[in-house]
């Protein structure tokens, strides 16, 4: 007899790390982290403040400063992104090599994704997405709360 699990958090922790295995091992031989594939897809959609993205990922990843910067050090010194002196501010921005692997990304990803997700009815997949960013949102709240 099977049963249905309960929606927690290590049911969900499961599912990220999981997904997230995935994503790492295909990336892996491009010399990429799960920190590089979002930086690469944030600057897909075109120049960005250095400072911006820096927050951006953190917020996201849950992550120091130091590691995000280090991440986006990497992408400039393999030719993915370069900084370009900007008014008011410099902007990063990927390269034309960056596009194309953020491309390649891009395509594993999309792979990954119908493997995992394609056969899953709308309107549940709906509901889990939307009960998901509730639960981002509340979780992003309480830690907005805490002491730093």
């Amino acid at each position: 007899m099977s049963t249905t699990p309960t929606l927690n958090g290590q049911v969900i922790g499961q599912a990220h790390y999981a997904t997230r295995a995935l994503l790492e091992r295909a990336v892996a031989p491009l010399g990429l982290s799960f920190g590089h594939v979002l930086a690469l897809n944030v600057l897909a959609d075109g120049a960005v403040d250095p400072a911006r993205l820096v927050h951006r990922i953190t917020s996201t990843l849950k992550t120091d400063e130091q590691a995000v910067r280090e991440v986006i050090a990497h992408l400039v010194d393999a030719d993915l992104a370069r900084v370009d002196d900007g008014v008011p501010e410099p902007q990063l921005r990927l390269t034309d090599a960056g596009h194309a692997t953020q491309r390649r990304v891009g395509a594993t990803i999309a792979d990954t994704t119908t493997r995992l997700y394609g056969d899953i009815p709308t309107d549940e997949a709906r509901v889990v997405a939307q009960v998901l960013t509730l639960v981002t949102q509340r979780a992003n709240a309480e830690l907005a709360a805490l002491p730093a």
